[in-house]
């Protein structure tokens, strides 16, 4: 009786620990990170409005797409880092306020040399945002809640597009000022992020011991979980970041993220011009608003996905699972008779599989590594495979433009999705904590 009276205290001080972190955090991050995905992928509808004006080819337009991911490879690690032994309050808020800038800067391109460049250097601003977030997540939710963690964080990328489709829609119908609509799209969404940004600077806390709004009781109970998954997880005393990315695991995740997002950034970009081209629409409102329901679908997959890999503690079937959706959605397109409907079918279920395994996936580097070792992962990881991020649009739009047609593309996809699933499949089992 003693003893349950004694728990009870720290039972309690966990669950309120837990849900008021939860409660403060989570929000204020999936807005940072809405605002991150319109801004990153807005060019996916622009190219609607700014093909002509640019005159853009197929391969011009996924190489611009694409080499957002160059920009963003040389600051993965540092900004990663730079959240575990500096501030994650302060990195994210000057990366906020610099991409903001460079969004609205993309309006005023006159050129593909000049897109090139302001979708190079927009990339370099964003690089340390994401996995500076991932490792921010794991100093405040302890290993058991932070897929549902990162599952409420990346939710905010459906909802982006959710959102960005309808929004870029209505944008590119408008021509006000003598500029067309494409280049309001990039001046109206980059100002969100410069003020949230700012707003950063003001509201976001680095560790649980810097708040109030933590009781004594709850900043201990959740200081002295944290440090003892970091004690469970540690194989290595002094594990160097060369060390770490070399570890088999790492390597084989990072392989499988590089085909994961081959495919994935292909279908996001290129998917409102393949809306077009292959039901013949010209509304880009109702491009806009169709484009948003395969990102419902992937939503709903999200939070179920994320909430089940938590409650089962299993990672590596729940990435290979949407994987293998999209891969055999995509499938249907060459094995069905060819319909508008059928094609909205096999998109919904691509932007569930490309969508649904992202919690399950970021929860992994962390379940066998701590501290500056699973910060460095996360970034090598992100970093390296972003890659597929340039060579997948990029990729699409060269297939296009020789063929005239996006079969060759799908089958690319098609095969990216599968490799990427039986590479995560590979990889050994989590370590439980």
């Amino acid at each position: 009786m003693l003893r349950a009276a004694m728990a009870s205290p720290q039972i309690d001080a966990g669950a309120s620990a837990r849900t008021r972190i939860a409660a403060r955090l989570l929000p204020f991050l999936f807005l940072l990170y809405v605002a991150n995905y319109l801004d990153r992928t807005n060019i996916a509808y622009a190219v609607l409005g700014m093909k002509g004006d640019l005159r853009l080819t197929d391969s011009v337009f996924g190489t611009a797409s694409g080499i957002f991911f160059i920009g963003y490879l040389g600051l993965q690690i540092p900004g990663a880092l730079l959240v575990e032994r500096w501030s994650a309050r302060l990195l994210l808020a000057i990366t906020l306020i610099m991409w903001g800038a460079l969004t609205t800067l993309t309006g005023f391109v006159h050129t593909p040399l000049q897109l090139y460049g302001a979708r190079f250097l927009l990339g370099a601003a964003e690089a340390g945002f994401f996995p500076g977030v991932i490792v921010y997540l794991s100093h405040w939710f302890i290993y058991q809640d932070r897929g549902k963690a990162v599952a409420r964080f990346m939710s905010a990328i459906p909802i982006a597009y959710i959102l960005g489709g309808p929004i870029a829609g209505r944008i590119l119908g408008v021509h006000w000022l003598g500029l067309p609509g494409w280049r309001w799209l990039f001046l109206l969404e980059g100002a969100p992020a410069v003020l949230l940004g700012i707003v950063t600077l003001f509201v976001l806390p680095d560790r649980p011991a810097e708040v109030t709004w933590l009781r004594a009781e709850e900043r201990d109970w959740i200081a002295a979980r944290l440090a003892e998954e970091r004690r469970t997880k540690a194989q290595v005393e002094h594990v160097t970041i060369w060390q770490t990315i070399r570890q088999p695991p790492v390597l084989v995740l990072t392989a499988g993220l590089f085909f994961c997002y081959s495919g994935g950034y292909a279908f996001w970009f290129w998917m409102p011009t393949m809306l077009q081209r292959l039901t013949g629409w010209t509304d880009v409102q109702r491009i806009g608003w169709i484009g948003a329901i395969p990102f419902v679908a992937g939503l709903i997959g999200m939070l179920l996905l994320g909430w089940n890999s938590d409650r089962t503690r299993e990672r590596r079937w729940h990435f290979a699972i949407p994987q293998l959706t999209a891969a055999l959605a995509l499938t249907l397109w060459f094995l069905l008779p060819r319909s508008d409907a059928l094609l909205i079918l096999v998109f919904t279920l691509i932007g569930f599989g490309t969508t649904a395994y992202l919690p399950s996936f970021w929860a992994l580097p962390t379940s066998f590594l701590a501290d500056s070792a699973a910060a460095a992962a996360v970034g090598f990881i992100n970093c390296t495979a972003s890659i597929g991020g340039f060579i997948g649009p990029m990729i699409i739009g060269n297939l296009s433009q020789r063929s005239g047609s996006f079969g060759g593309g799908f089958v690319f996809m098609i095969a990216c999705w599968t490799i990427a699933a039986v590479l995560v499949l590979l990889c050994p089992r989590e370590r439980a904590t």
